[in-house]
């Protein structure tokens, strides 16, 4: 699930320093008229996670010297792995960058930093304004690579769209990352309370609803693995913060099919969530219903929601088993 790394990456640079398509930047436009409660970046005690940020201690990072090893494994290629290194140092924060931040943030040596963003010139991935080089939105057709395998990307938008329509509430659906959940479909509505998510977003998996739902799909081997390396951060007063407790309610949702979160990550908000399948019945994704606290309380929401997200969710799972 690497790619997926590099996706939100990609999306972050794109959508939040607004270098991005007509066509993408009217995606992220809509998700800002959601009606879910505002989710501000400053408001949780750990700020949603970011792009990952090259490290000098990673392997990928080594500093480019001839007698520096060339592999953790005999199948390892560095220079590619560099080169990865040098496109995930372009962010939100730091669109464009010269030389010698490349260089900084990779580990890299200014003449390595160099091979690879001239490289990555002549590809048409990176273009330079005097000093400063930036990504290109050709870069984006790595990240969208990822998406446009998915078989359920372009089966599931048209039933989001309905079932939005039908509750008059967002919508959305994501896939699991190691920790954390990622936002590859999102159909918002317009009110005036909105929720800063976009295609490409991160969230902590254990304390949302999408989260819940694919943790449950995990063997319990690698369910404790997860949850062993994840930080279990307090984002409200109602947030779960304990393994042993995290682990039975993941377990009631196994069995019923279905999750819940009342306020757990943002005060306000409460979201419902419901497993896509692929024809082999595994999970796939994830996808939620998400509403405010003061229009409907969370029994509320599942007597309401719960069997029309569910006719959705297995609508869109009959899809993708039937494209196969």
């Amino acid at each position: 699930m690497q790619g997926i790394s590099y996706l939100h990456g990609f999306l972050r640079v794109y959508v939040q320093a607004g270098c991005t398509s007509s066509s993408l930047a009217a995606s992220a436009a809509a998700t800002h008229a959601g009606d879910t409660p505002r989710y501000p970046m400053h408001s949780l005690k750990r700020p949603m996670s970011k792009a990952p940020q090259a490290s000098p201690a990673d392997p990928a990072n080594a500093p480019d010297t001839t007698d520096a090893p060339d592999k953790p494994g005999d199948s390892y290629v560095q220079s590619f792995a560099r080169g990865l290194a040098v496109i995930r140092a372009f962010n939100a924060e730091r669109p464009e960058q010269t030389l010698t931040d490349v260089a900084a943030a990779t580990g890299l040596t200014r003449a390595g930093a160099r091979r690879i963003l001239l490289t990555l010139q002549t590809l048409g991935y990176v273009e330079t304004e005097g000093r400063l080089f930036r990504l290109t939105p050709k870069i984006l057709d790595l990240g969208f690579a990822y998406l446009t395998s998915m078989p359920f990307w372009n089966l599931a938008e048209p039933v989001m769209e309905e079932l939005s329509a039908q509750v008059h509430e967002s919508c959305s659906a994501a896939v699991l990352d190691r920790t954390e959940i990622v936002y590859v479909l999102r159909v918002p509505t317009h009110k005036i309370m909105t929720i800063n998510l976009s295609i490409g977003s991160r969230l902590p998996a254990y304390c949302t609803s999408m989260g819940r739902v694919l943790l449950a799909a995990l063997d319990d081997a690698a369910l404790d693995a997860t949850l062993g390396s994840t930080p279990l951060y307090a984002h409200t007063p109602r947030t779960v913060t304990d393994k042993e407790e995290l682990k039975k309610i993941i377990a009631q949702v196994r069995r019923q099919g279905w999750a819940i979160v009342d306020q757990e990550l943002e005060g306000g908000l409460i979201s419902l969530s419901a497993p896509i399948r692929n024809r082999q019945g595994r999970v796939i994704a994830a996808m939620n219903i998400s509403g405010n606290a003061q229009r409907n309380s969370a029994k509320q929401m599942v007597k309401a929601f719960l069997e029309p997200l569910q006719q959705a969710a297995q609508n869109v799972s009959d899809l993708v088993a039937r494209r196969g």
